[in-house]
């Protein structure tokens, strides 16, 4: 006898891994579906590391849905006990900022706001601390010493385990529109599928770009860019906003370019770095971090972003379908989101939400991209 179910939850990257959770935890009958597996190399989920940081200039909404997702994803590792390697690496958060910052006086008040601890860093104190980094622009630094690095692919894993483990029941099989779910409501959090899935609704709504993470290798010895003496890091002083993390389990320093890339179709899209990008990151990393100047390539990486029109996410129902809910456009930001993502929508699909962010809803994504959400 099949067995029917209170909610299917497709897709098991964050969004969908902490959807299926929370439902199981409020008491559902939960289904978790996946094409290629939980923290697979074509999510957005996947990877070996994803930034959590509390700073997002004037969005205060998403320094809030950090500061509690940061306690949830803590929660989660302590009931599953102690791991090979922690799956958050407290490594802090440091800005960069230019010496007149909206972006970073607005972080810095709203991190005020929320009563987050942080270290306002004056130029002098930033190389003193820091002499890894060249300045340049750079006229004094924000440091979160609470936020760090999840190690994306296995936190997702972790999480799915541990909704298993209180009754989650999973399937690895592809979801087409013309496959029937034996569930009485459906929540889709596909990522980069979802504009797949539903292409007249979302086609013009979510954008998918390819981007490229390069990971470069310190000199032999050299520890000054390990997770113990450098934090995760945000650098708005270059046009482009460069970001990365500190060498973790002896992989790489990380460097990525938050500039959205070109589109790409997360099945067929190949997950070869490009020349440019890399010449790029090259040119960066001489820059700020001289030291690693030359520095081997030990890995490179093409994940995507799927993208709204301005960053928010995508947490609704369908409009025409009011047993489906649509989880997504993560935006490359989402990722430490997950556990209030999931949380949020377990509450909409199960109508204990009192009330509705606006920012979330369909209504609000529009065709025309402007980036506001970094």
């Amino acid at each position: 006898m099949t067995k029917n179910y209170d909610v299917a939850v497709i897709g098991a990257g964050v969004f969908g891994a902490w959807s299926a959770y929370c439902l199981r935890r409020a008491g559902a009958e939960v289904l978790l579906v996946d094409a290629y597996g939980p923290g697979n190399s074509r999510a957005s989920s996947g990877g070996e590391s994803r930034m959590i940081r509390l700073g997002y200039g004037p969005d205060e909404i998403y320094t809030r849905m950090a500061q509690w997702s940061l306690e949830l994803w803590q929660e989660l590792f302590a009931e599953i006990g102690p791991q090979t390697v922690a799956l958050f690496q407290n490594t802090g958060i440091l800005w960069l900022a230019r010496e007149r910052d909206a972006y970073c006086e607005a972080l810095l008040s709203t991190l005020q706001n929320v009563g987050a601890r942080f270290e306002k860093l004056g130029r002098d104190e930033l190389v003193q601390r820091f002499p890894q980094i060249e300045p340049d622009q750079a006229a004094w630094g924000i440091l979160e010493p609470d936020s760090g690095v999840l190690l994306a692919r296995r936190a997702v894993q972790a999480v799915v385990a541990r909704a298993l483990a209180i009754g989650v029941d999973y399937q690895q099989t592809r979801v087409t529109s013309e496959t029937r779910l034996n569930a009485d409501r459906t929540v889709f959090a596909c990522g980069p599928w979802l504009p797949k899935l539903f292409p007249e609704l979302l086609g013009e709504l979510i954008h998918v770009t390819r981007q490229e993470v390069f990971f470069f290798s310190p000199p032999a010895g050299d520890t000054r860019f390990g997770a113990g003496a450098f934090p995760g890091w945000a650098d708005f002083n270059s046009g482009d906003i460069f970001y990365g993390m500190p060498d973790l389990e002896n992989r790489g320093f990380k460097v990525a370019n938050d500039k959205h890339g070109p589109p790409i179709d997360p099945d067929r899209g190949d997950r070869i770095a490009s020349p440019g990008a890399l010449a790029d990151a090259r040119a960066y990393l001489a820059k700020r971090f001289p030291a690693l100047a030359g520095a081997p390539l030990s890995e490179e990486r093409v994940c995507q972003y799927e993208n709204s029109s301005n960053g928010d996410l995508l947490i609704d129902r369908h409009p025409t379908a009011n047993n489906v809910l649509l989880v997504g456009a993560g935006s490359g930001h989402g990722f430490k989101h997950g556990p209030e993502v999931g949380r949020y929508a377990s509450e909409l699909l199960t109508g204990k939400l009192k009330k509705l962010e606006p920012r979330f809803s369909l209504g609000t994504k529009e065709e025309q991209q402007n980036r506001a959400v970094h």
